[in-house]
């Protein structure tokens, strides 16, 4: 059904709130603070009408585990918006809906294909629910070290070997801008009689942008998860899961409510309610800024040399099928600093935060909130930092997507005995737990993986280059539980 631009006028949610506040309900429910009179602090920090709207569930202000009113009607606004059959909120972020949408699919033993460069939403969703993953992998762009897209070949090689998967997974546009052959993808998957999920946290922008790379719901997906809280321009922690096809939504909401709270914020739904408003009356305009803006950075930080801000030239039609012009990555190692290094110098030297740095690579994030003068600003500090702390070009360092073996499933290895060793002395065992840098989240080592001296020499990399291991035990990330 084509989108109503009068019908996404309205945000049912918000305009419920607004009568809400204008009754000056005495409230004897949660939460405790009562419109922040309890809080004096916490009204100082976020400010009177943002506390006042910190409310519970209510019968005029409907119910996200089962919404019947406002939340139903703001669901379905998203859901046409999106051109989805149907939208859920999620106030879980991203996690959440990933983690829905593989659990809505997959039960215990079930395999699904993947590539292995996945969030650890996705490997987290195997843990619960006990699916297994064949992965699908990607190859390597051999001048800057970053996975590239799925190939539909590939993929189709492996569900011939596997053709009692339960759903393929694709993660696109990745964190770098990298898009797959969505459509050929997900045609290939409902011809083997699999479902297709699409982790599109980096995406909410292919829906509302002139040519830009196809979206999930586009290509026919089954469901795709969307983080209005990147690029739509919603709250942190504040997300979308789409469903197409026939999936049967009511059995989804069941799923979500497994884990999801039933305490939801209304500054959250609220700021989902607007957003989509907003993108969906004037998404095209916004969209089109964030890439001329990013169009120009990467113009402006090719000039100063050394670095490598990529873009469309990548497209080859297999590994790289499209690129997300709005995405602004940034290869380092032409200067001789790792991406994290120039990410610390960034945050450190120059007061500018942007969204991560790897071992090669940095990602300063555009939205519809940047403006010019912040785009030249950074491209001002990286000429800078190339003045001040450039060295000898280092050779391309990769690591994130060795394709390690997948010895036991993962929810198997996390629940199995396990013992810490030192990282250094842990080649050849079965890892029990994650690791990983974040951001971007993206596991070197998840559960049921045999560990090689390759994935160690490349933990130890990053942890002297200042990456943040995370996912272990040990929050030092100098021990690895194998399994016993």
């Amino acid at each position: 059904m084509p989108m109503d631009p009068e019908r996404q006028k309205h945000a049912p949610v918000y305009e419920a709130l607004e009568k809400f506040k204008k009754k000056r309900v005495v409230p004897f429910d949660v939460p405790g603070h009562k419109r922040g009179r309890g809080n004096p602090e916490l009204v100082s920090l976020l400010g009177e009408k943002c506390v006042s709207l910190d409310v519970n569930s209510m019968k005029p202000l409907d119910n996200l585990c089962h919404p019947v009113s406002v939340i139903q009607e703001a669901e379905e606004l998203t859901a046409e918006a999106f051109g989805a059959e149907h939208a859920f909120l999620m106030v879980g972020g991203t996690t959440s809906a990933v983690q829905s949408m593989i659990l809505s699919c997959c039960k215990q033993g079930d395999e699904i294909i993947l590539p292995r460069n996945v969030h650890k939403s996705v490997i987290n969703a195997l843990v619960l629910c006990g699916a297994i993953p064949v992965y699908v992998e990607p190859k390597t762009e051999p001048r800057i070290g970053i996975a590239l897209g799925v190939e539909p070949s590939e993929v189709e090689k492996t569900m011939n070997e596997h053709p009692r998967a339960a759903a393929v997974l694709v993660n696109n546009p990745t964190y770098y801008g990298i898009c797959s052959d969505l459509k050929t993808i997900t045609d290939l998957a409902h011809l083997h009689g699999m479902r297709m999920l699409v982790d599109e946290a980096h995406g909410t922008h292919l829906y509302f942008g002139k040519d830009l790379p196809v979206s999930a719901m586009a290509a026919g997906a089954d469901m795709a998860a969307v983080s209005m809280h990147k690029s739509g321009g919603s709250l942190t922690q504040s997300s979308i899961l789409l469903t197409n096809n026939g999936v049967n939504a009511d059995y989804v909401r069941q799923i979500i409510n497994l884990t999801q709270t039933t305490s939801a914020s209304y500054l959250l739904i609220a700021s989902l309610d607007i957003s989509r408003r907003n993108l969906a009356l004037r998404g095209e305009e916004f969209f089109r800024k964030v890439v001329n803006m990013a169009e120009y950075a990467r113009d402006e930080i090719n000039k100063i040399g050394g670095y490598y801000a990529y873009g469309k030239e990548l497209v080859n039609g297999t590994s790289v099928f499209d690129y997300d012009l709005s995405k602004l990555s940034i290869y380092t190692q032409g200067i001789g600093l790792t991406g994290i290094e120039v990410y610390d110098l960034l945050r450190d030297e120059y007061d500018i935060q942007i969204e991560f740095g790897d071992i090669g690579n940095i990602l300063a994030y555009i939205s519809i909130g940047d403006r010019l003068r912040d785009i030249e600003r950074l491209a001002g500090a990286l000429a800078d930092i190339k003045r001040l702390y450039e060295k000898d070009k280092m050779p391309v360092v990769t690591g994130d997507y060795i394709q390690p073996e997948v010895v036991v499933s993962p929810q198997t290895a996390f629940y199995s005995e396990k013992k810490p060793v030192p990282v250094r002395e842990s080649a050849g065992h079965i890892c029990g737990e994650f690791i990983m840098c974040y951001p971007p989240g993206i596991p070197i080592l998840a559960p049921g993986e045999r560990i090689t001296e390759d994935i160690i020499n490349y933990i130890e990399y990053a942890k002297e280059k200042g990456c943040s291991l995370q996912g272990t035990e040990d929050i030092k990330a100098e021990f690895l539980n194998i399994l016993t």
